[in-house]
């Protein structure tokens, strides 16, 4: 079949949209008789509630209704798994307090001020008991889920043995997702088992899977719209407790609710990164070879949920090394439960790996890409597989040559110029390249236009735009004929957005039933067209949105004309895609490398990033223009994991004290450096018919550790605790 390939740096489809506010995001919707909800919080980090007084807040003006566990309709889910105890929070369940924040009742009234008023008459009596938020003071509670495995491979620490050693331990402080748009949903029960809802998520298929399962009503009763997502980064991948408080409060006053939370609750309500010690071991012989590598973590999670995620991953297999052991262990803290946050685990893990690959490199006294170099993994160490594709080497090569990193010292703090420090930092990182299980329907009509659907979801990288793109390139119909739309759970199934798969999975989906909807074109032109009677479905190829006969390429005819010669308004299609064997014989990840210049200010400590370099290795770019984006957007997000981010609990009293945009930095555009992206390009042969592997969390993995070794390259001060701030460089620079 050939195919036209369309341009690789097409707009964004819904960018106008977006730019003139068009696009309707959840809190933009407004049922009939829609109320306004606001969320009632627990100042206290541990206890019990004694006593809620709802009489002034039920007087004021304009209030509907005040749920809490006293009145709150039943979950029927919260009963039926006894086995595991560990459900998450139940909302509104009982009395119990387990983190400060924590919602305790949910105020309905007919406007969104008149809601917030009646927070505050809401009055809750607590019995507090002792809590816990440190996790340097509670390591004595850390143990291991039963999910995750001690690793092994050869001998455990065997890197104490060799003759060029490191141990050091690297601390990662808890991080907020803090997109711009807030958490929330807008709920109705059009019936009593019918519910609809308005949702910022990045799954609506699996907003109806837990909704099914904890209400009990059947799947198809439970709509959910979300076609537009304001930035996510991991924090929408999951229903929380307010989505749930908001649906109870919804079923109790049988009208639509909707709940915004502030910015505040953001850091309490919605998830972040959990804070991570871990210690890492590395051990080379003196040319520089690993002969052992140990990676220890403990990071933090919620009493009532065990989360985790691949800390430790990347240690096993990114470097050849026969010897390789990790653990990793969670400690309970009276906070809400985390949830994966963009590089999940890896990005955590590869900062504690790739500055303990820097600092051994610099006792080898070996420059730190040629130690890399040196221990290149060909195939998976882990997996005893080859990898379906690897241009590493050539990602190392072009990033190298583009930061200009033959004028870095070997001796860290002899480089200067306008009076600043100047370091070179670099880092490799890596995430798994998925491929999972989707669908999608296709409609073409006689005028030439394409419509295809899918429940994917977008939270900013273009979903809709790599579709269509993939859409052209299988069936050659012009972009601006080709619609795809996402977002609503009526459509054909797609996985969360989460992962780096949606382009390799529902990319597969729309391939597939691109070729399902030429496959019918096929069939009504040999058996309807006088000049295609003649020949097999074999014998027809596809080419610029036409049916050519392979033996003479005079015979052909749009695929409109087809349907308009029958008199058909349109033929559809539905297919469903997803990997096979493929997954037992190789290995897929995706890789990245990240270059970067520094300046310090020798007197204050301040740090500017002046140049960065990210490269990809992710197959076939889909589209350069938002891949990209996507690329930058992981710098940014990196920049702020290095140096800027931090969430600061007061242990005394187990609340965020900088929970607002004003205290929590986040990069803005002038901590951001002149930022070059280059993709290596290459079609991965066994992923997926496009050959596109992830790259959104790669973006991220591994920037940290290529700024904090740009640090050390400039300053001599090795900072394994972020963010790195100008405290912890001042009075220990070099002269």
């Amino acid at each position: 079949m050939k195919k036209q390939a369309t341009e690789k740096s097409m707009d964004r489809v819904d960018g106008r949209l977006k730019v003139t506010g068009g696009a309707k995001y959840f809190a933009d919707h407004q049922p009939e008789g829609m109320l306004y909800a606001a969320l009632v919080c627990s100042p206290i980090t541990s206890g019990r509630i004694r006593n809620i007084d709802t009489k002034k807040a039920l007087h004021a003006p304009g209030v509907s209704d005040v749920v809490s566990h006293l009145n709150a309709p039943p979950v029927p889910g919260y009963k039926t798994d006894n086995t595991n105890p560990k459900q998450g929070l139940k909302i509104f369940y009982d009395d119990r307090i387990y983190s400060n924040g924590q919602p305790v009742a949910i105020v309905v009234a007919d406007t969104f001020e008149r809601a917030v008023y009646a927070v505050s008459l809401v009055e809750v009596q607590y019995d507090q008991e002792v809590h816990a938020t440190d996790i340097n003071a509670n390591l004595n509670k850390a143990f291991q889920n039963k999910n995750m495995k001690d690793y092994v491979r050869g001998e455990v620490d065997a890197w104490k043995k060799a003759p060029v050693t490191v141990e050091a331990e690297y601390n990662i402080p808890i991080e907020v997702h803090n997109p711009m748009e807030l958490a929330g949903i807008i709920a109705h029960w059009e019936t009593p088992d019918a519910l609809t809802l308005y949702a910022k998520t990045q799954g609506v298929k699996s907003v109806q899977q837990t909704l099914k399962s904890l209400f009990q009503i059947p799947e198809q009763n439970i709509t959910v719209h979300s076609q537009f997502v304001g930035g996510a980064f991991g924090m929408a991948l999951r229903i929380w407790p307010l989505e749930v408080a908001t649906i109870l409060a919804a079923k109790k006053i049988r009208k639509p609710v909707k709940l915004v939370i502030t910015r505040e609750q953001m850091f309490t309500l919605a998830g972040y990164r959990p804070a991570a010690i871990q210690k890492i071991g590395l051990g080379a012989t003196e040319d520089g070879k690993l002969t052992g590598i140990t990676h220890h973590a403990v990071a933090i999670t919620s009493p009532y949920e065990d989360f985790t995620e691949a800390i430790t991953g990347m240690s096993k297999f990114m470097y050849e090394c026969p010897n390789v052991n990790t653990t990793y262990q969670l400690v309970p803290l009276n906070l809400s439960t985390p949830v994966w946050m963009r590089g999940p685990g890896e990005a955590t893990g590869a900062f504690a790996l790739e500055s303990a690959m820097d600092e051994l490199a610099y006792k080898l006294k070996l420059d730190p890409l040629e130690f890399r170099l040196r221990n290149h993994a060909d195939t998976d160490p882990e997996k005893n597989l080859p990898f379906s594709s690897k241009y590493l080497k050539e990602a190392y090569q072009t990033g190298a040559e583009k930061i200009g990193w033959s004028k870095r010292r070997m001796q860290p703090g002899e480089l200067q110029e306008e009076d600043m420090l100047v370091g070179y930092g670099m880092s490799s990182g890596t995430f798994g390249a998925g491929r999972g299980r989707a669908s999608a329907n296709a409609v073409l009509k006689a005028d030439g236009t394409l419509t295809i659907r899918s429940a994917a979801a977008d939270i900013g990288p273009g979903t809709a735009t790599a579709m269509v793109q993939i859409a052209a390139d299988a069936t050659g119909i012009d972009p601006a004929k080709i619609k795809f739309l996402l977002g609503e759970s009526a459509y054909p199934d797609a996985p969360r957005q989460g992962g780096s798969s949606t382009v390799s999975t529902v990319g597969s989906a729309v391939t597939d039933v691109c070729n399902a909807l030429q496959q019918k074109l096929a069939e009504l032109a040999v058996t309807g067209h006088p000049d295609f009677k003649t020949l097999k479905i074999s014998d027809i190829i596809f080419e610029n949105g036409q049916l050519l006969a392979a033996t003479n390429s005079n015979i052909r005819i749009p695929y409109q004309n087809i349907l308009q010669q029958q008199q058909l308004p349109e033929i559809q299609a539905t297919a469903s895609s997803q990997g096979g064997e493929e997954r037992r014989k190789y290995s897929f990840y995706s890789f990245s490398v990240h270059f970067t210049k520094i300046h310090v200010h020798p007197a204050t400590g301040v740090i500017r990033i002046k140049h960065v370099v990210s490269v990809a290795d992710a197959g076939t770019i889909v589209n350069t223009k938002t891949s990209a984006s996507q690329m930058i957007g992981g710098v940014v997000g990196g920049i702020g994991m290095a140096l800027t981010e931090e969430a600061i609990l007061d242990h005394r009293f187990g609340r965020f004290v900088n929970n607002n945009y004003a205290d929590y930095h986040v990069p803005v555009n002038a901590d951001v450096p002149p930022t070059d992206v280059f993709f290596i390009n290459k079609k991965d042969p066994y992923i997926n018919p496009m050959g596109s592997k992830g790259l959104g969390e790669i973006a991220l993995i591994g920037f940290a550790a290529a700024v904090s070794n740009a640090v050390f390259n400039a300053t001599c001060k090795r900072v394994r605790d972020l963010p790195i701030t100008p405290d912890k460089i001042l009075g220990k620079i070099s002269s």
